[in-house]
């Protein structure tokens, strides 16, 4: 019985996996698994293992796919295999949580029941139900450089922005607590569309693809940081 709950518990994993975030990725249906083969995700919009959370570097962390769900993940958690239906029933690298769904048997260390920690969000899904996401820069203090990361509002937790390295990941480097916050408008520079929360002397400075992104950021960013909770469509229908 308790294989049988457990399966079935993985198999809701299954039914949203891989969600096509700018990649045209379909999820794999939880009785299509093994059966069908999923499409991969694209190495260059993941910077951490999609199961374990650990960074990948170029001399210790390799990526891997996993035959069964299309994850990318590490040598560590894609350290199993399993017969595939669709590749003739032959051993195929897959992850853990795949390699318990299929084969029912039980894996010693296993993850399930963690409790996930404030940055412990995945991208691709919060980014499904989010306020506003979207690819932006933040500078650093000297305003000369900066990283471009996947940057998300989430609906369950409007008054945090949270940003991501790549809109795949499915752990965030950093949130900011936007509450108390102040938005300010600074004129382009080099085609660069700037804008800057501002509290004290703390300062972001943030740069948008277009005038319209940035400005559509400043109103979800000044709505969050006066504490308004609901999207502008929801305000609206209110009213």
């Amino acid at each position: 019985q308790d294989a049988i709950d457990r399966k079935e518990k993985r198999s809701e994993t299954f039914k949203t996996a891989v969600h096509g975030l700018e990649t045209g990725t379909s999820a794999l249906k939880a009785e299509e698994l093994g059966r069908r083969a999923p499409q991969w995700v694209r190495d260059n919009l993941v910077t951490m293992c999609m199961r374990c959370k650990e960074p990948f570097n170029a001399i210790m962390r390799r990526r891997h796919h996993c035959r069964a769900c299309g994850y990318v993940v590490c040598a560590r958690c894609s350290d199993y295999k399993a017969e595939l239906q669709y590749d003739g029933n032959r051993l195929n690298r897959v992850c853990q949580e795949c390699y318990v769904f299929l084969t029912g048997h039980v894996v010693l260390e296993d993850r399930e029941g963690k409790h996930k920690g404030i940055l412990e969000k995945g991208a691709a899904e919060i980014s499904g139900r989010s306020l506003l996401c979207s690819s932006l820069q933040l500078l650093d203090k000297n305003g000369k450089g900066g990283t471009r990361g996947w940057f998300v509002i989430p609906q369950d937790d409007p008054l945090v922005l949270y940003i991501y390295a790549a809109p795949q990941d499915v752990r965030a480097h950093t949130s900011i607590p936007l509450l108390g916050y102040q938005v300010k408008d600074l004129p382009q520079s080099d085609s660069r569309h700037l804008f800057q929360l501002v509290q004290s002397r703390q300062v972001y400075t943030f740069v948008a693809d277009t005038e319209e992104l940035k400005q559509r950021w400043m109103r979800a960013m000044a709505r969050s940081a006066a504490g308004i909770t609901l999207s502008e469509e929801e305000d609206e229908d209110a009213d």
